[in-house]
């Protein structure tokens, strides 16, 4: 059910006002609306849907669980009507409803939509938000007392549980909703709330908890990650699937060499000419370096377009995403150009449509981004698919048949973090304390936590009190302290620094943008300013740049007259082919295999699968498809697992280990979605060692640990978890540390552990990171079983295929040369053709 139109309760010119946040308090209505809430939805043309009323009455029975229904559906007021009564009836003071959200930035929304129903009620509520946006007057006023109602994010919830009278703040808690469960589920940041939820269970063991989701696999984990696995959790859900209208732009050509992006700006045009301001319009990119080119390509083809076109990624200074967001609202924003940024919760209604650029990679975040159009119940989401390279014709083709199918991907809760278990330890010390026995009783009460072992509890515990054994000598890591039986932080330089530095999200550390003259922009990775040079051009924002200078951590930029040389790339941008998406791409190709080119999308890509097939084969889903060709590098092996980057980063150097022992070579690697490449610069045995037992599952860690440099790869992890841990702080405002010392200081913990305790439980964590992240061991392990058990089919091949091409130019991409990519790739295909063309 959606909520009112936002303009009933604030204007346009409020909106646009300085972000002070002020107490939203309403006066209880001269006299309760007839009929209470029943009335409330009436007056909006509205009636509750079924499972609408099935949730509040399995709050009403003392239940918790998950809610999933499609986006736009009414979740929320599905979650919240039912503890909103409660509080109505009981007409208590003090905190009473815990609404999380993933993004601080939704809150103004989420508090616009849970006061609406107060006007049924003849009650006293207040409802507020604490984030890291709320103002320092509503911080002081929320020390004392907790309003009714309070929206929060994990990372605010954290620094509420460091109240010193944190349990008498939460002990009238009776209900805890967590918004876009899917999204927090199988992070840290979702063990943080788990950690979180345990905690509040202790102050408040009456309390119900609820989550709400749209696309998740695996109800029943998801359920019992968020309510305990010790409570058997409710699941309500709806048969209100929503109609996804999907189409594809096709490009006018397709040539028989794709590679990845090469059509990515040549679809520019067309999409230009699809879009219409008159119908609102996100236009979702995978990568803000992305956004900002293709936001800049459609200003340059439409400067009539310039007030009603916009750009939106998390990069770019707050108050301008606001200002973005309350335009798409108002109507007088109609085309975005986005990130994930606007993946979830916030409700542009009048959007009505939804454009893909380049491959969603899972079937999950394809739903979750569709349903940002039409966002309200029974209406039809639109999403226009962009391929940016030929292959994609074939993603896209599977993806469509994976959404008519519904086949979301399983967010898998994490197991045991325990550098997240560290940070909440200290955050328990400073909110009032902790004892052993309770802790270790209440931490085990998640399913995060529920196998942990006495002695990785109490080396934990060990870590935050004397900073284990390697570092007991060094006052600095002693950061809680044992008073009897209670363990306490007594240190306020301590407090202060945890308070500062709570949460798990991780990335490279980012620097301000401002420019010379004043005013701020948003913030850059300081690894991509430190390669900038005085006079260096670039985008961000949509405005061109020149480069001036660094100081304090801050990074100075003024206008710049010419072309823009470059757009900032941030880390972490390349999205894997997700389970869900693989399988279905892997079951498209053995269609076009058997002849069926129905969909539209493979019949666009019949040059390049015609070409496939005539140099080679088409891949089936019950083999694996190997090619072996000779050119002027060396002797390649080009396979093709269909299972996503990352599982075949790891599947590369494992094979690339393997077959050394079978016979000595060396080899070249590349990987994309769709298979990797070994080239050897010798001939190589490749056919005769592509057997099952090259597939073996039989010592595969070890094999991993040996075939890739994971002591570095541990080093980068390191820094993460030791971060999360608490062991290295960035600093206090106006003493931050730079990426580099951050680097420098977590490198020399990491080799002081490596030396002197080599089972320390953070290096551990962090190698088995690297295992699980960066190889996605779970899906590798799945994959190796399912190619032991496959027949490989090798052909040899005259030349690379339209499926090895991009792999090829992903290994060129990689190697220095004074020659450019595109040229490189050019005169590749013109000798390719000329062969092809000429006489057997």
């Amino acid at each position: 059910m959606p909520p009112p139109r936002r303009a009933r309760t604030t204007s346009a010119r409020a909106a646009t006002a300085p972000r002070k946040k002020p107490q939203v308090k309403l006066p209880p209505p001269p006299a309760p609306a007839p009929g209470g809430i029943e009335a409330w939805f009436e007056e909006r043309g509205w009636a509750p849907f079924a499972f609408q009323r099935e949730a509040w009455a399995a709050y009403e029975r003392g239940e918790s669980g998950l809610i999933h229904v499609p986006t736009g559906a009414g979740k929320t007021y599905a979650a919240y009507i039912g503890p909103l009564m409660d509080v109505a009836r009981r007409r208590e003071k003090g905190l009473q409803v815990l609404y999380i959200t993933p993004l601080r930035a939704v809150s103004r929304d989420i508090e616009l939509a849970l006061l609406a129903p107060l006007s049924a009620f003849d009650a006293d509520i207040t409802v507020e938000s604490r984030t890291g946006d709320t103002s320092s007057s509503i911080r002081r006023k929320q020390k004392d007392r907790l309003p009714e109602v309070l929206i929060t994010t994990p990372e605010s919830l954290s620094l509420l549980l460091c109240h010193e009278r944190a349990e008498e703040l939460f002990a009238p808690l009776r209900s805890v909703i967590v918004d876009e469960w899917h999204e927090l589920l199988g992070s840290k940041r979702g063990t943080q709330v788990e950690l979180a939820l345990a905690r509040l269970r202790r102050f408040a063991p009456a309390v119900r908890t609820w989550a709400l989701s749209a696309t998740l696999a695996n109800l029943d984990e998801a359920a019992r990650a968020v309510v305990g696995p010790d409570v058997p959790p409710t699941l309500v859900s709806a048969g209100l699937e929503r109609d996804v209208k999907i189409e594809t732009l096709l490009p006018d050509t397709v040539d028989a060499f794709p590679w990845a992006g090469h059509l990515g700006m040549a679809m520019l045009r067309k999409v230009s000419d699809w879009l219409d301001p008159q119908h609102p319009t996100l236009l979702f990119t995978n990568t803000r370096s992305q956004a900002e080119r293709w936001f800049e390509g459609l200003r340059f083809l439409h400067p009539e377009w310039e007030d009603v076109l916009a750009l939106h990624h998390s990069s770019i200074d707050r108050e301008t995403r606001e200002s973005v967001e309350r335009g798409l609202k108002d109507g007088t924003v109609r085309l975005v150009v986005c990130t994930s940024s606007l993946d979830l919760g916030v409700d542009f209604g009048p959007v009505e449509r939804v454009v893909q650029v380049g491959s969603p990679k899972g079937i999950s975040r394809t739903l979750q981004r569709a349903g940002r159009s039409a966002h309200r119940p029974g209406a039809t989401a639109h999403l226009l698919f962009v391929p940016t390279h030929a292959l994609e014709l074939v993603e896209m083709a599977a993806a469509r048949e994976a959404l008519a199918h519904r086949a979301v991907e399983p967010r898998t809760p994490l197991r045991q973090p325990l550098d997240v278990l560290a940070q909440h330890m200290v955050t328990c010390a400073v909110g009032g304390g902790f004892t052993r026995e309770a802790l270790l009783a209440e931490v085990r009460g998640t399913l995060a936590y529920r196998e942990l072992s006495q002695e990785d509890f109490d080396r934990t515990l060990l870590l935050v009190t004397e900073g284990g054994p390697t570092l007991r000598a060094y006052p600095q890591f002693r950061r809680v302290q044992k008073l009897e039986e209670r363990y306490v932080v007594m240190d306020a330089r301590v407090a202060r620094l945890h308070k500062l530095n709570v949460g798990t999200i991780a990335s490279d550390s980012s620097v301000d943008l401002r420019y010379w003259s004043g005013g701020r922009l948003g913030s850059v990775e300081e690894s991509y300013v430190g390669r900038l040079r005085p006079g260096d051009t670039f985008l961000f924002a949509g405005k061109r740049l020149e480069f001036c200078r660094m100081k304090d951590l801050t990074a100075y930029v003024k206008p710049a007259k010419g072309r823009a040389s470059a757009t900032p790339r941030w880390s972490g941008g390349r999205l894997p082919l997700s389970g869900s998406l693989a399988a279905a791409v892997r079951h498209t190709f053995h269609t076009v295999r058997e002849g069926h080119l129905e969909a539209e999308e493979l019949r666009a890509a019949r040059p390049v699968l015609e070409a496939q097939a005539r140099l080679s084969r088409v891949p089936a889903s019950d083999t694996c498809l190997a090619e072996l060709c000779r050119t002027r590098e060396g002797h390649h092996l080009f396979l093709y697992p269909f299972e996503g980057r990352l599982v075949h980063e790891g599947l590369a150097a494992l094979l690339a280990l393997r077959l050394t022992r079978l016979k000595k070579g060396t080899f070249s690697l590349s990987v994309n979605d769709y298979g990797l490449e070994l080239l050897s610069p010798t001939p190589f045995p490749f056919e005769e060692c592509l057997t099952p037992a090259l597939f073996t599952r039989e010592r595969l860690v070890e094999d991993i640990l040996e075939s890739v440099n994971l002591g570095e790869l541990a080093k980068r992890q390191f820094r993460d978890v030791a971060r999360v841990a608490g062991l290295v702080m960035p600093g206090l405002p106006g003493a931050r540390k730079s990426t580099r010392q951050i680097q420098a200081s977590t490198g020399l913990l990491y080799d002081v552990f490596a030396r002197y305790e080599p089972d320390h439980l953070l290096l551990v964590q962090a190698r088995r990171e690297v295992l699980e992240q960066h190889f996605e061991q779970v899906r590798l392990v799945s994959t190796l079983e399912r190619l032991e058990k496959t027949p490989i089919e090798c052909v040899h091949v005259p030349r690379p295929t339209p499926l090895a091409f991009p792999l090829i130019v992903e290994r060129m991409g990689a190697t220095l040369s004074n020659e450019t990519l595109l040229d490189r790739v050019q005169r590749m295909k013109e000798k390719w053709l000329r062969e092809d063309s000429s006489p057997a």
